[in-house]
C-alpha cells in the first residue's frame, strides 16, 4: 500500500478547515481543505514538481505563510524565546559552577569537603533532590496559572536559594541552599520549554526549543569564565561572587515575563479562544486572521485540546500511562530524559577531576580547560539548532549516540595507556585523551542539546505537557542524582575506568532509538496525535505524503487510488 494517503486521519481536522474570514467553529459550514487531494493531475502544470513531505496540509500552510523574520511581532517573539532561554541559563550556570568552586582553595578552607567523596556527592546531589521534589508543584503551577507565572515563581525561588547559599559558612546551610535552588529550577524548566514550543510557529519549533535548551551553555560558559576570574581573588569572595551571580538571569525573567503574551495553547485549553486566535494572527499570520497557518492551527487546537482535560486535575497522570498513545509519548520522554543525562555527559560535573586524571594539575589550567570545553560544546549545540527544523530527529539521535560511544571508547583507551606508563609518561596519550573527551562533548551537544528541549515537548499534548515535563524533570534529576552522587565516588575509586560504563550504555541507547524513536519533524504538534494512535508509531512517523509544488505553492496532495 502506498504511504501517501495512509494517514488521512491525521489531517482530517486540517482538511475540514476553511479560509473563512471569521474561522467559524467546526460544523457551521462546509470547509475548504488546506490543500486539495487528487491523483497527480497538477503535475501537468508547467514547472510543477513532486515532493515527499511528512504532512501535506502542514507543508502547504508553511509554504504559503510568509512570517516576516524582522517584523516587530517576530522580534517580540524572539524576546519571548530569549526569556525562556534565560530560564535554561540558570540551570546551565549551576552545571558548570560547582565543578569549579569545589576546586577552589578558599572554598575548601571553609567547608573542607575534598574534591571527591561523599560530602561532594551530597553537595551536588541535593540540587537534584530539590528538583525532583519540586516537579509535581511545577506541573500544577504551569497548568493552573499559566506558563509565564510558572517561570516567575521559579525565578523567585532560585533567588532565595542563591541568597542562602552565597551567605553560607557551614555545610548544612550550603546544602539547604542547594536544595532550594533545585526546587526553583524544576519550576522554571517545566514552564519555560512548554512556553517556548507553544508560542513558536510550527516550522520554527525545532530552532526555538533547541535555542531554549542551549541556555544551558548560556549559563555554563559565563559560570566557567566567572569562576576562572574569581579564583584569583584571595578571600572567600572567590567562591561567593559566582554563587551570587547565579540569580542574574532570574532578574531578567522577573522583569520581563508579565510583559509577554501567554501561550496560545494554554489560552485555548482554558476557554480563552479569542485571545489564542489573536496571538496566532499576530505572530504566525502577519496580522491575517485567515492565513492558512493560522486556520490550520486553530482548527487542530479546537479538535485536540479538551477544556476538561487532565491539566485541570492536578493529581491525574493516568493518560500518560494507561493509553496506547500516552505510553508511546512517555517512551519518547523517558528515553530523551534518561539518555540525555546518562550518555557520559554527566562526567562534566567533574571536569576538573577528569583533567587532573589526564595530567592537568594546575587549578587555573583546569578552569581554563573547563571554559574551552563549554565553548566547544556550545558551538556543537548551536550548529545543530540552526538545522534542527530540517534534520530528522530520529536519525540524528541514532548516529550521534553511536559516535558518542566511539569518542568515549577512544578517551578510555588512551586514558588506560596513560595510566599504564608508570614513570615514563608520554604526554601525547594525555593530549589525545583530552581531545577525545572534548570531541565527545561536541558530538553529544550536537546530538542531544537541542532535542532535549524539542523531543519531550513535541511528544506531549497540550493538556498533558506540563505533567509530562514534570515527570521528565523528575527523571532527569533522578539520573542526575545518580551521576552526581556516584560520580565522585566512582572517579575516586576506579578513575578513568568509570567511562567504560558509558561506552557500552551508549550502544544500547542507539539501538533503543532505532527500535522506539518516533520521528516528529515536519508535523504540527496536533498532527502527531495520529502518529501516536497507530499500532506502530515508529513506522507511522516515517510515512510521507506526496505533493505537487509549483511557484512555491502546493497545488495538490497525491492520493493513490490503490491505497
Amino acid at each position: 500500500m502506498s504511504s501517501h494517503g495512509s494517514h488521512d486521519a491525521a489531517s482530517s481536522g486540517a482538511e475540514k478547515t476553511a479560509a473563512s474570514h471569521d474561522i467559524e467553529p467546526v460544523g457551521v459550514r462546509q470547509r475548504i481543505p488546506i490543500v486539495k487531494a487528487g491523483h497527480g493531475e497538477a503535475a501537468k502544470v508547467e514547472g510543477a514538481q513532486e515532493r515527499k513531505v511528512h504532512n501535506a496540509e502542514f507543508f502547504a500552510a508553511v509554504q504559503e505563510s510568509e512570517i516576516r523574520a524582522w517584523s516587530k511581532q517576530s522580534l517580540l517573539l524572539y524576546y519571548c524565546i530569549f526569556v525562556a532561554f534565560c530560564c535554561a541559563c540558570a540551570n546551565g550556570y549551576d552545571g558548570s559552577l560547582m565543578t569549579s568552586i569545589i576546586a577552589m582553595d578558599h572554598f575548601q578552607n571553609v567547608f573542607q569537603t575534598g574534591k571527591t567523596g561523599t560530602q561532594v556527592s551530597v553537595i551536588f546531589s541535593l540540587y537534584t533532590v530539590g528538583s525532583m521534589v519540586g516537579a509535581p508543584f511545577a506541573a500544577v503551577l504551569s497548568d493552573r496559572f499559566g506558563r509565564r507565572k510558572g517561570m516567575f515563581c521559579g525565578a523567585i525561588v532560585i533567588i532565595l536559594g542563591s541568597i542562602i547559599i552565597a551567605s553560607s559558612s557551614t555545610l548544612p546551610q550550603f546544602v539547604v541552599g542547594r536544595f532550594i535552588l533545585g526546587f526553583g529550577i524544576s519550576i522554571m524548566t517545566v514552564a519555560a520549554p512548554a512556553y517556548a514550543i507553544e508560542i513558536a510557529p510550527p516550522h520554527w519549533r525545532g530552532r526555538c526549543t533547541g535555542f531554549y535548551n542551549c541556555g544551558w551553555f548560556g549559563g555554563a560558559i559565563p559560570a566557567a569564565i566567572v569562576t576562572f576570574a574569581t579564583n584569583y581573588i584571595n578571600n572567600d569572595y572567590s567562591w561567593r561572587i559566582p554563587l551570587i551571580l547565579q540569580a542574574f538571569t532570574c532578574l531578567i525573567v522577573l522583569g520581563s515575563v508579565f510583559f509577554l503574551p501567554e501561550s496560545p495553547r494554554f489560552l485555548m485549553a482554558n476557554g480563552r479562544e479569542e485571545e489564542a486566535i489573536a496571538f496566532l494572527t499576530k505572530f504566525h499570520g502577519n496580522g491575517n486572521r485567515e492565513a492558512k497557518l493560522v486556520v490550520l492551527q486553530v482548527e487542530e487546537m479546537r479538535e485536540g485540546i479538551a477544556l476538561d482535560g487532565i491539566d485541570k486535575v492536578w493529581w491525574d497522570y493516568r493518560p500518560l500511562f494507561l493509553t496506547h498513545s500516552g505510553r508511546w509519548r512517555m517512551a519518547q520522554v523517558l528515553m530523551i530524559s534518561i539518555f540525555g543525562q546518562f550518555s557520559g555527559n554527566g562526567l562534566g560535573y567533574f571536569n576538573t577531576v577528569i583533567f587532573e586524571n589526564l595530567g592537568v594539575k594546575s587549578i587555573p589550567t583546569q578552569l581554563g580547560y573547563n571554559i574551552l570545553n563549554q565553548v566547544l560544546s556550545a558551538i556543537g549545540a548551536l550548529t545543530a539548532v540552526a538545522f534542527t527544523d530540517r534534520m530528522p530527529r530520529r536519525k540524528v539521535l541514532i548516529i550521534g549516540t553511536l559516535l558518542c560511544s566511539a569518542a568515549l571508547a577512544t578517551n578510555s583507551g588512551l586514558s588506560a595507556a596513560l595510566a599504564n606508563q608508570g614513570a615514563n609518561i608520554d604526554i601525547s596519550y594525555g593530549q589525545g585523551a583530552l581531545a577525545s573527551y572534548f570531541l565527545f562533548n561536541v558530538i553529544f551537544s550536537f546530538t542531544y542539546t537541542p532535542l532535549q528541549g524539542a523531543i519531550p515537548t513535541e511528544a506531549l499534548e497540550t493538556t498533558t505537557r506540563a505533567k509530562g515535563l514534570a515527570l521528565s524533570g523528575f527523571l532527569v534529576n533522578a539520573v542526575g542524582f545518580i551521576n552526581q552522587f556516584a560520580g565522585p565516588i566512582a572517579l575516586g575509586n576506579i578513575g578513568y575506568q568509570y567511562i567504560y560504563v558509558f561506552v557500552g550504555w551508549d550502544l544500547v541507547e542507539a539501538l533503543l532509538w532505532y527500535l522506539f524513536g518516533v520521528e516528529s519533524q515536519g508535523r504540527t504538534i496536533e498532527q502527531l496525535e495520529w502518529v501516536y494512535q497507530q499500532p506502530n508509531p515508529v513506522k507511522a512517523s516515517l510515512q510521507v505524503d506526496k505533493v505537487i509544488v509549483a511557484d512555491g505553492k502546493v497545488l495538490e496532495k497525491v492520493v493513490d487510488v490503490t491505497a
